[in-house]
């Protein structure tokens, strides 16, 4: 094989190996003892929290770049690479290469592929044992509601109530997030309070929140809640919530939690999603 085909060859490696780590650094769910920085790395990249799946700017990403750099590959070096593999086919071994490669690939794919149904189907592992426990005083929080009423935590005293964030416009980890904490609400005897604060009021304008509640399907006192850029950002911020908003495409990756409010006005839990896990803190309170 001369050199030029070689390096082509190699290149076409480099790539598949780097598409590898981007895809593991995605998807693959995090221990509890991850590393801050990775988790971090892993959100601001992708959107994506310890145990849910890239946003669509992540999924853009995740897809992107590997398609860019084999296409730029292909256009500078394409004859080389082709030329590169029949050669190694005409070897022994480096047939044996080019179908260990094929064999890493579709174990990939298949691995990813088991991923991402797993998390669409909510069937990624959450329990009760996945939740932190927080119990301290919860952070104020008066927004306006879908229907036009201003709503405040404070106001839900007496009875639990699931405190969530997510954004109209996000097509994976929020319709699960969502999901997950109306269908806890619906098994518990003591049907809680359901408050999902927006994370994008810039798109999430309070004219826009009916719309968004249909969207995710809130039912009887399930509320949406946003208002101005400033009112919201100041609920984000009072909540710790950690977000990066893409100026170029509105997007804001972010952790998916829920917060469980017991009746004292404390947060006694935070934990992933999980209908039956958030069901079950619940009806402890």
């Amino acid at each position: 094989m001369r050199v030029r085909e070689g390096t082509a060859v190699a290149g076409l490696g480099f790539v598949l190996a780097v598409t590898a780590v981007w895809w593991a650094l995605a998807l693959w769910p995090l221990p509890a003892e991850a590393p801050a920085w990775l988790a971090r790395t892993r959100l601001v990249c992708f959107g994506a929290a310890p145990h849910t799946l890239p946003t669509g700017a992540g999924w853009a990403v995740l897809i992107g770049e590997p398609v860019a750099m084999l296409g730029a590959l292909l256009v500078v070096w394409g004859r080389d690479v082709t030329a590169g593999l029949v050669s190694l086919r005409r070897s022994a071994a480096g047939l044996v290469v080019l179908r260990a490669a094929a064999l890493l690939v579709l174990v990939g794919l298949s691995a990813a592929g088991l991923r991402v149904a797993r998390a669409s189907a909510g069937m990624t592992p959450l329990d009760a044992a996945n939740a932190t426990r927080v119990d301290r005083p919860a952070p104020p929080l008066r927004l306006v509601d879908q229907h036009g009423d201003t709503v405040a935590l404070a106001d839900m005293r007496g009875r639990p109530t699931l405190v969530a964030f997510a954004f109209g416009h996000c097509e994976t980890v929020c319709p699960l997030l969502v999901r997950d904490a109306l269908a806890a609400a619906g098994a518990v005897t003591e049907r809680p309070a359901v408050l999902i604060v927006t994370l994008d009021p810039w798109r999430d304008t309070p004219a826009r929140l009916a719309t968004i509640a249909a969207q995710w399907h809130l039912t009887g006192d399930a509320r949406v809640l946003g208002g101005s850029v400033a009112e919201v950002e100041a609920v984000l911020d009072a909540w710790s919530v950690s977000r990066v908003r893409d100026p170029g495409t509105g997007d804001v990756p972010h952790a998916g939690l829920v917060y469980v409010v017991d009746r004292s006005g404390r947060i006694a839990w935070s934990l992933p999603g999980g209908a039956d896990a958030i069901a079950s803190l619940v009806g402890g309170l």
